[in-house]
Parts: structure tokens; C-alpha cells; sequence
């Protein structure tokens, strides 16, 4: 009886063993019809999104603990990218790693979305070090005193103009002396600076500084490291393309267009996909323009410089407190500075970057009778947004609804 019901079964037991082979040769053969796809960090990331759809598997490099000026690529991410068959970026000017990144890679059939050349710009860097990051100050130094003194304050980068604030911190001092230098020049010693406080305008050009702590004697103890003050004006190419929802659209069909070529059975399904957002961000504009059209009053204080491209394309005017960091409270001169800003162009808000500490914004705003409000620059998307299953269209709405607060 038991063979009886093996001989029984048998076909049936062959039919599924049959059934489940095709089933995974057919997962296989969907498995590698979806395209994998890194992106750099988040616009770009959201935009091949909404262009493909279902229709492909798409990695984010820098999330949101990261800093995109200054992320360096892990293992990892190689790894990805050698397994990709599409990486986009946005430019050298904001992701200035990835030159160097691709030079690693050893997929030869990876196709390299650099959005940027959807606006018709061109990279101004001749090489990942520009950023200022890795450039070799290990030759640099004032003297031969231990390297205690410790310096807080540094930003990652700074815009011509900009008051660089550094405090130097040394048990023992007494006194202080601070030398700058141009990057190939000779030290310079800053005369009327002798406290352990540096507050120091800058020009056009990248500048190194150094504090030496005294006993009040001139006796010297102790020196911090060179620290590299470096000056990205992004050769007059702002990097924040994505702020400005027109040029947004570029980028948008830009992607879709290496999609389609990458994968032409799901064409339409990516036409239709960049049509729909495209509209979205049509109407985003339309809403922007309609906000800002009677304004009166079209100046806005930030923190940092980022929204330069929503003020070109809005007729606004932004104007930036540069050199401020949270780790250095601002002097009573900085303070005051600020304050005169302030009161020249009639300014209520203080804006300072999404995901940015606020302290700085918040101790200006205190001292000059101002308030403070956030804008999104969206080189990452808050927590807040990312937990309601929004994203690019709601934080630059965000956006619109906060610059009305100045611009009216």
C-alpha cells in the first residue's frame, strides 16, 4: 500500500518540485531585469524615485547623519557601486568626492548621471582635494611647541566675506598670539589679536591659522594644529540646484532619460512617472511665484549661504551671517555687526539649515529682536518629514510657507 500511494503521488510530488524550479528561474530572471541604481545623497535619491517607480532598486549613499560636502565613500559603498548599473550624482561642486570615487570603480558597464549637465554647467574643480579636506599641512607650522592648544570653531567651509570665529583653548595660557598665512605664503602675525579668541575676515582665498598660547611673559607653550580656513564661493556655482524647482524638472528628465536608456521595456512606465512629478513641480513654482510676486520686502537673513538659487529664480535677495559656528558663542562685536544688518534691511527671521544646530540662530535672534525659523536645504530630509512618508514638494512647501514670513 505505501509504494502504491508513492507511485500515486509521484507526479503530483514532480509537478511542484517543477513548478517551484520555474518559480525561481523566473524570480532570477525579475531579479536582474530590475535595474540597481546608487545615488549620492538625497534630491538625487528621491528624484530617481519618482522616475522609476518599482521598476529598479535604489541605494542612498549619505544619509541623513552624513554631510555630503564632506562624506568620504566607504568599502561598502565601492562595493555597491562595482555591483550598479547606474550612479547618479549631482556635481563636483557638491559632491567633490566623486571624482575620486569613480576612479576605484571597476564596473565597466556603469552609466554616471551627473545632473548638473542637465543645466548646462561645468565642473570648476580640478581634483577631490579642492574641497580643502586633504590637503597636506604637515609641513606647515609656526614653530616646534607641542600641539595641546586645542581650536574649535572650524566650518567645514566658508564664503568670501565671511568673519571666521575660532577659540583656542590651553590651560596654562596667559596670553595668546594667532599667525595667518596664505596657503603657499609666509606667517603673519595678527597684531592686535591676543586673546584666545579669533574673529578674522576673509577674502577670496583659502588662508591657514594658527594659535600659539603664551605665559604672559612671551614665553611660548604650546600651538595648535594648522587649521585650513578654506573658501568655497563654488567658483560662482552654487551647488543647491535642487532648491529651485524649475531647474529640478532638468534633473528630473535628465534621470529619466538614463533610464530609459538603461532599461527600454519600462520606458513609458518612466515617461509617465517624470511627467506626474514634473507637474508637481510645476506647480510648486507656479505657488512660489504667485507668494512672491507683490512683495515688497524681498530680503531674507541665513545663517549659512544655501538659497541662493531659490533667490535668483524669485527675485530675492538672500544675505548670509557666514562664519558662525555653534561651537563659538558670537562676541559682543560680532553681535553688534549683526545687529546693524539687522536693523538696515528691516529683517523679523533668522533662518538656519534643517538638521543645523539652532544655537547660533537662536543667540542672534535673542540679541537682535528677531525670531528663527527653519529652511530645508535638503541635502537631507528631516526626520519629521521622512516619518509622515513625505518628501522634496512638502519640505520646499515648508520652505515657501517660512520665507513668507520675510518676504512680504
Amino acid at each position: 500500500m505505501i509504494n502504491k500511494k508513492i507511485y500515486v503521488l509521484l507526479p503530483l510530488i514532480l509537478m511542484i518540485v517543477g513548478l517551484s524550479a520555474c518559480a525561481a528561474e523566473n524570480s532570477e530572471d525579475i531579479s536582474d531585469e530590475t535595474l540597481s541604481i546608487v545615488t549620492s545623497f538625497y534630491p538625487v535619491y528621491e528624484f530617481a524615485q519618482q522616475v522609476a517607480g518599482e521598476h529598479a532598486d535604489i541605494s542612498l549613499m549619505v544619509d541623513g547623519g552624513s554631510d555630503p560636502h564632506s562624506y568620504e565613500p566607504s568599502a561598502r559603498d565601492i562595493a555597491g557601486i562595482n555591483n550598479a548599473d547606474l550612479f547618479i550624482y549631482t556635481s563636483e561642486e557638491m559632491e567633490f568626492w566623486v571624482p575620486s570615487l569613480l576612479n576605484t570603480i571597476e564596473n565597466e558597464e556603469l552609466e554616471v548621471v551627473r545632473t548638473a549637465d542637465g543645466l548646462g554647467t561645468e565642473s570648476h574643480y580640478d581634483s577631490p582635494a579642492s574641497n580643502g579636506n586633504e590637503t597636506d599641512l604637515s609641513a606647515a607650522s609656526v614653530t616646534e611647541l607641542p600641539e595641546e592648544v586645542q581650536l574649535l570653531g572650524l566650518a567645514g567651509h566658508y564664503h568670501s566675506g565671511d568673519t571666521v570665529t575660532l577659540l583656542a583653548q590651553y590651560e596654562q595660557a596667559e596670553d595668546w598670539e594667532w599667525y595667518v598665512s596664505e596657503t603657499e605664503g609666509e606667517w603673519e602675525q595678527i597684531d592686535n589679536l591676543t586673546s584666545d579668541r579669533f574673529e578674522y575676515q576673509i577674502e577670496q582665498e583659502d588662508i591657514l591659522v594658527q594659535a600659539v598660547a603664551t605665559d604672559g611673559n612671551g614665553n611660548e607653550l604650546a600651538q595648535s594644529e594648522v587649521a585650513h580656513v578654506h573658501i568655497d564661493d563654488h567658483e560662482e556655482e552654487d551647488p543647491h540646484i535642487w532648491l529651485d524647482p524649475v531647474l529640478a524638472q532638468d534633473q528630473v528628465l535628465l534621470i529619466m532619460e538614463a533610464l530609459i536608456e538603461a532599461d527600454p521595456a519600462n520606458a513609458e512606465n518612466y515617461q509617465e512617472n517624470a511627467d506626474q512629478f514634473i507637474n508637481e513641480l510645476s506647480a510648486l513654482h507656479e505657488d512660489y511665484l504667485e507668494a512672491f510676486e507683490d512683495a515688497e520686502n524681498r530680503t531674507f537673513v541665513v545663517q549659512h549661504q544655501a538659497f541662493g538659487y531659490i533667490a535668483s529664480r524669485y527675485d530675492l535677495d538672500q544675505i548670509a551671517i557666514g562664519g558662525l559656528s555653534t561651537e563659538v558663542e558670537p562676541s559682543p562685536s560680532r553681535i553688534a555687526e549683526i545687529n546693524q544688518l539687522v536693523n538696515e534691511h528691516d529683517v523679523p527671521v533668522i533662518y538656519y539649515q534643517q538638521g543645523a544646530n539652532s544655537a547660533i540662530a537662536q543667540t542672534v535672534a535673542n540679541e537682535t529682536g528677531t525670531e528663527t525659523a527653519v529652511l530645508h536645504d535638503l541635502e537631507t530630509l528631516s526626520d519629521e518629514l521622512q516619518a509622515e512618508g513625505l518628501g522634496y514638494v512638502e519640505a520646499m512647501r515648508e520652505n515657501l510657507e517660512a520665507l513668507k514670513q520675510s518676504i512680504n
